[in-house]
């Protein structure tokens, strides 16, 4: 299997369709896994055509004077499967279950991530996977972060717990992240990405730049070394400035504070045996506007041609100013 992942931006949606069937022509032999659509307004996704599979909208404006962003993921040698909102890729002996989108009618943050979690056990139950055992990575957008976060927080930890997942056995790599639904109503959504086979993970920590999650009341992993068939991927998850006691470094100062999400990022890469240069896409929030000519040259410095985006989407602590997340292949 051979893996491509694509990020563009355009000044409207009917240009990023056109930009995007240009890379669709020009990458003949590769089949789309996994689309996310970052959006600056609800408006946007009526223009957008059907699509098949797992494919994510958000309201996440790109900060670089673009109105709309792609992430795509493709691959070729390989079985791809389309079902609803979800992708299967079959390939040396395993399947990769990429699914989007999950929203709940529920009321509140707390009841609609039960149900999605729910949902999201049962799709992988339908596949003869579990959540504790297949379940690789997560991403939560929750709108008006600041309100609704700890909500999805808690009952998050009250699902897992129920699945078997607590400090003492290992959580999941994740992002949690403002980020509005193109769905009315809807506080919490989530996309996922599983695993089915002969597979092994490493949970990635970084004790010297980073302290555990469930110290500051929260249930994920830092980052995951999954390991198959001669290769490796490195799930970065959502990363921002913080030090191995969990304070906040570099208060009110943007560039400080992205320099230090960097260097945690690249100690995460290390420890998963992984350097900027297998680094092949990355997604990073602002939480506001005004700091993205400053956020912008240091991460234009680390990430170089590494395919990235920059959207507006505050992280979950007021303090923290950028966040990002990236993906590896060793």
């Amino acid at each position: 299997m051979t893996e491509h992942h694509h990020i563009i931006s355009a000044g409207d949606v009917e240009e990023l369709l056109s930009l995007k069937a240009e890379l669709l022509a020009r990458e003949s032999g590769f089949k789309t896994v996994f689309q996310r659509w970052f959006l600056s307004d609800r408006e946007q996704k009526s223009e957008l055509p059907p699509q098949q599979g797992a494919v994510s909208y958000i309201i996440q404006p790109p900060l670089d004077g673009s109105m709309v962003a792609l992430w795509i993921y493709m691959v070729s040698d390989a079985e791809v499967v389309y079902s609803g909102g979800m992708t299967c890729v079959k390939a040396d002996g395993l399947e990769h279950i990429w699914h989007s989108s999950f929203v709940s009618g529920a009321s509140g943050p707390y009841d609609q991530t039960s149900e999605i979690l729910e949902s999201y056990s049962s799709a992988l139950n339908g596949e003869g996977c579990s959540l504790a055992e297949n379940g690789i990575r997560t991403w939560f957008f929750v709108d008006d972060i600041d309100t609704n976060y700890q909500g999805m927080v808690d009952s998050r930890r009250k699902y897992f717990e129920k699945c078997g997942l607590n400090p003492h056995t290992h959580y999941i790599a994740s992002t949690g992240i403002c980020g509005k639904s193109v769905e009315e109503d809807t506080v919490v959504q989530m996309d996922a990405y599983s695993i089915k086979g002969d597979f092994q993970q490493r949970y990635l920590s970084a004790p010297t730049h980073l302290n555990p999650t469930y110290e500051y009341g929260v249930t994920f992993e830092r980052g995951v070394r999954v390991d198959y068939s001669g290769r490796a991927h490195v799930l970065i998850s959502g990363t921002a400035s913080i030090d191995n006691r969990g304070n906040v470094v570099h208060v009110g100062d943007v560039v400080g504070q992205t320099r230090r999400m960097l260097d945690n990022v690249g100690a995460l890469l290390r420890e998963g045996e992984c350097g900027w240069e297998d680094v092949r896409m990355a997604v990073v929030y602002l939480r506001n506007a005004a700091d993205y000519p400053k956020a912008a040259p240091v991460l234009a410095e680390r990430l170089g041609n590494i395919p990235y985006t920059v959207t507006l989407a505050p992280v979950c602590r007021p303090q923290w100013l950028i966040e990002m997340e990236c993906i590896g292949i060793r």
